[in-house]
């Protein structure tokens, strides 16, 4: 075997790599408010929709508006444009496109949800009903209410436990979707969502169109059986056609639905002529039933067509929610190291703490000085 010659390294001089760098602080994905929203809401295509949690309702309105159409398309109007005239279907088509669009506005509008209070807005709402007139007392008042005066009349705003906040006037909270509703009227299932001041508008168009194409299919599906039963045949005959069969399915659910349909329009064109709510007139506030005799609506303008005007050709409101808005970030921690200084005296401890905070070696530890004192010699003198 060959002589082999083997020479101890020196460990400290091999090239070590410079440390790596602390990893940078990654930057959170901006969140927008409609991903942390209180309340019990569903939001689509980044929240520019908003509908209700429980909205299982609507796409059986869709269906039964869009089936019933169809059939009355295909299976009524090429006989009635051969037997009577081709506006029809220009009619039909028309008063369909407003039921649909007004019902999709009205689902998917913002229907004037009140934003809640902050913590530190509920803290000070609090503390002031806790402590109204500022001096310390163990009092604390039962109602939680405050009065304003509207057209000369006294109207109470009630305290929302949820929302933190004093409900303005005409405001109510819908135990369904959780929220503080601006002039809410009601909750409909039928559209999926509340009804209140920005969507009310579109509520009420959808309810009118829908009557208005409800009677035209109603009436349209009768005269084509009538047609279809002249020179002899009779209805029985005339139902014997396959296609007569979906007429005369159409003509079942357009009148099952068109009392109902026809009955909540004419309610709500009552509302709107008054200035009032589904709310308000149930619960009586301004009719005498809840009581007071005397008080009349402070919101009327003792006009139907001013309280027309307001209700459904005023300007829309805004959305006081901000539901595609990014929420605040509240990252205020520091992401560098920060060195601790410890007290002199305690160098062990010092040295410990340098290490740990700011990642270096710890320093070398002062020299130890050591003081000789002179000895000092005491002689105590006694006196005879």
């Amino acid at each position: 075997m060959k002589n082999r010659e083997y020479q101890q390294i020196d460990p400290q001089a091999l090239a070590t790599p410079p440390p790596r760098p602390p990893p940078e602080h990654m930057p959170k994905r901006a969140r927008r408010k409609w991903e942390v929203f209180p309340g019990k809401n569903r939001f689509c295509c980044d929240g520019r929709i908003i509908v209700a949690r429980q909205s299982g309702v609507l796409p059986l309105t869709l269906a039964l508006i869009v089936l019933t159409s169809g059939l009355f398309f295909i299976f009524d109007c090429p006989f009635l444009v051969e037997h009577l005239t081709g506006c029809i279907p220009a009619i039909g088509g028309v008063l369909f496109v407003f039921v649909i669009i007004s019902l999709l506005q009205t689902s998917f509008t913002d229907p004037g949800i009140l934003p809640r209070a902050t913590p530190e807005e509920a803290a000070d709402i609090e503390k002031q009903i806790d402590n109204p007139t500022g001096l310390s007392s163990s009092y604390r008042p039962p109602p939680r209410t405050k009065e304003v005066v509207i057209n000369q009349q006294v109207v109470k705003l009630k305290y929302c436990f949820t929302c933190k906040i004093f409900r303005p006037p005409r405001t109510s909270h819908c135990s369904l979707c959780d929220n503080c509703v601006e002039r809410f009227d009601h909750h409909c299932p039928w559209v999926g969502n509340c009804v209140g001041k920005r969507n009310y508008r579109f509520f009420y168009t959808f309810i009118v169109s829908l009557s208005f194409l409800t009677a035209f299919i109603f009436g349209c599906a009768t005269t084509h059986l009538a047609l279809r039963s002249q020179g002899g045949n009779g209805l029985v005959v005339a139902l014997q056609f396959s296609f007569t069969f979906f007429t005369a399915l159409e003509l079942v659910v357009c009148f099952f639905s068109v009392w109902s349909i026809v009955g909540l329009s004419g309610f709500h064109t009552y509302l709107v002529a008054a200035n009032l709510t589904t709310n308000e007139d149930i619960k009586g506030s301004w009719s005498g039933k809840s009581g007071n005799e005397d008080v009349g609506n402070p919101y009327s303008y003792n006009s139907i067509i001013k309280n027309c005007c307001s209700v459904l050709c005023g300007p829309m409101p805004p959305s006081l929610i901000d539901r595609r808005g990014f929420v605040p970030s509240d990252d205020s921690v520091q992401t560098r190291p920060v060195e601790i200084e410890l007290p002199a005296a305690k160098n062990d401890i010092n040295m410990v703490g340098r290490a740990v905070t700011s990642g270096r070696p710890p320093p070398p530890p002062p020299p130890v000085v050591t003081v000789q004192q002179p000895a000092i010699s005491i002689q105590s003198h006694s006196t005879a």
